[in-house]
């Protein structure tokens, strides 16, 4: 499926250069589930690791893997970032990588990957629903089901991005854990837990991390924070009750097996 994201300038190279940014000694990929909250984790690393270890590439995914090696080269390690399913070469290319994945609950996922497909930032072979082409739950349904030959169902992104990943040595970070705790950073929960993510990435916590998170973390600096996106429709803030036993019908025992309950 090709696709056009649009959106907002990035602007948080300017404003990572106000912190003294650590070096990485080995190459860490922040991978996800796609509308996962991709954006979210990986501005927030930015402001921890240096400018230069930044991966300059396009977000890595598999069928880019071939021209994206180099992110993953131990002798000049980076960051980097994207949609990585599981596979034989991926497990070859990042099998000396500190592996992130990031999460989120199926059941606001659909949403998050619903309003999406029908922003203006997204361009591609569904403009036909937008606007009203297809009526919100009918829209619904083709992000947790899919849409034949143009959106893969719930199951298989979650599969092959997520749950193929739970037996490797990559961290599992939910989506909800983030949010949460940047809620309450001030708290002693919150510096646990960015120092165990910090740390899962080979880095210590600085004294100014509230400050860093909160830089990376602005959704005024976010191109897909759902206020960024012109979504051509009106889409539930809650998942309804038919949706959700969908869901569960459709991949029992996922939202139990990622920790949600």
């Amino acid at each position: 499926m090709n696709a056009i994201i649009r959106g907002k300038p990035d602007n948080l190279d300017a404003i990572g250069e106000r912190f003294d940014r650590a070096r990485l000694a080995r190459p860490v990929f922040l991978n996800s589930v796609p509308k996962a909250g991709t954006h979210l984790i990986r501005n927030i690393m930015r402001m921890f690791v240096a400018r230069d270890q930044h991966w300059p590439g396009e977000y890595i995914q598999h069928a880019l893997l071939g021209r994206s090696r180099e992110a993953f080269n131990p002798q000049r390690p980076m960051i980097s970032w994207g949609h990585m399913l599981f596979s034989d070469e991926s497990a070859v290319a990042l099998r000396d990588v500190r592996h992130i994945v990031l999460v989120r609950d199926p059941y606001d996922w659909v949403l998050a990957r619903t309003r999406f497909y029908l922003s203006d930032e997204f361009q591609g072979r569904l403009n036909h629903i937008k606007d009203g082409g297809a009526a919100i739950e009918d829209v619904i349904m083709m992000m947790i089901l899919g849409a034949h030959g143009a959106v893969p169902d719930l199951r298989d992104v979650f599969s092959m991005n997520a749950v193929a990943w739970l037996g490797s040595s990559a961290v599992i970070v939910r989506y909800e854990d983030i949010v949460e705790n940047l809620k309450d950073l001030g708290s002693r929960r919150a510096e646990a837990f960015f120092g165990a993510l910090l740390a899962d990435c080979g880095l210590d916590l600085p004294a100014d991390w509230r400050e860093r998170v909160e830089a990376g973390a602005d959704r005024r600096e976010s191109r897909t924070a759902s206020e960024n996106l012109k979504v051509t429709a009106e889409v539930p803030k809650v998942l309804s009750d038919v949706h959700k036993r969908v869901v569960d019908f459709h991949v029992p025992g996922l939202r139990a097996l990622l920790g949600y309950t």
